[in-house]
């Protein structure tokens, strides 16, 4: 009997060995294994490459958003239309004027003229993104509708598409407001000359009342942006309905749409 008891102590702790070891290879499997991101890298002509990774572990539809345009061309030949000197450089915006959003034809082959947008991931939109808006950092543009009610917080939230901006300066009262989804790796130094352009303030300035001077002169072209996914495939983004908010405006309080700006 007492041999009995031994052999099973025996089995038990080669078992307990065991599990330990199991358990203690995944710790360091873990702690080692390198994370494989997407890497963007962008052509700017007459500046430079610029890479930056991105992260869909903080905004999930936002970066397949982004890398499905970026695969498909969308991006080519597009502009940085809105630059602002130690905060940031914007492009993506097939209007070139900040007031262009990418359609469902631009995200799929089977696709059409419908324009879309998707879910704003970050703090106040009830999604957990940790990443800061530091120098170099990536983000989703968005339009603001909250200047004219404060009640459009969910439709200002979700309008962001296809315009992006690259931090020059950190900012820290971004965070949580915009959906943060990349960092620059490479090419900071050409960040920086792209927003020592020459800017003037928007042509139509006096009839939008938008008196911010951060229209380049010469607006810099984005000759390519390429995503690198290294074999995985982060899918289409949920797509959402643009909010009218030209009709909203004339519904609420007649006004001519034409005279505002939403502040994309």
């Amino acid at each position: 009997m007492g041999k009995f008891k031994n052999v099973i102590w025996i089995v038990a702790l080669i078992i307990l060995i065991v599990l330990i070891g199991i358990i203690g290879y995944g710790y360091y499997r873990n702690a080692t294994m390198e994370v494989t991101r997407p890497v963007a890298t962008m052509e700017v002509e007459n500046f430079g490459t610029v890479k930056f990774e991105l992260y869909p572990e903080y905004a999930p539809e936002t970066v397949a958003n982004f890398i499905t345009l970026a695969n498909r061309g969308f991006y080519d030949g597009l502009t940085f239309h809105r630059i602002v000197k130690d905060f940031m450089i914007q492009g993506g915006d097939k209007n070139g004027d900040g007031t262009g959003v990418a359609t469902t034809k631009d995200l799929r082959d089977d696709g059409d003229d419908t324009e879309y947008t998707i879910k704003g991931e970050f703090i106040s939109n009830n999604v957990d993104n940790k990443l800061q808006f530091e120098e170099g950092v990536v983000a989703m543009a968005r339009s603001d509708y909250t200047n004219y009610s404060s009640s459009l917080k969910e439709e200002s939230y979700n309008s962001g598409s296809s315009q992006f901006f690259i931090m020059t300066a950190e900012n820290t009262s971004l965070n949580g407001q915009y959906t943060s989804f990349g960092k620059v790796t490479e090419g900071m130094d050409i960040v920086h000359k792209i927003e020592e352009v020459e800017v003037k303030a928007a042509d139509d300035s006096e009839t939008t009342g938008n008196t911010e001077v951060s229209t380049p002169v010469n607006p810099p072209v984005i000759t390519s942006i390429r995503v690198e996914t290294n074999g995985i495939d982060y899918g289409l983004p949920e797509t959402l309905t643009p909010f009218d908010y030209q009709s909203w405006l004339y519904q609420q309080y007649g006004i001519d749409p034409s005279t505002v700006t939403t502040g994309e």
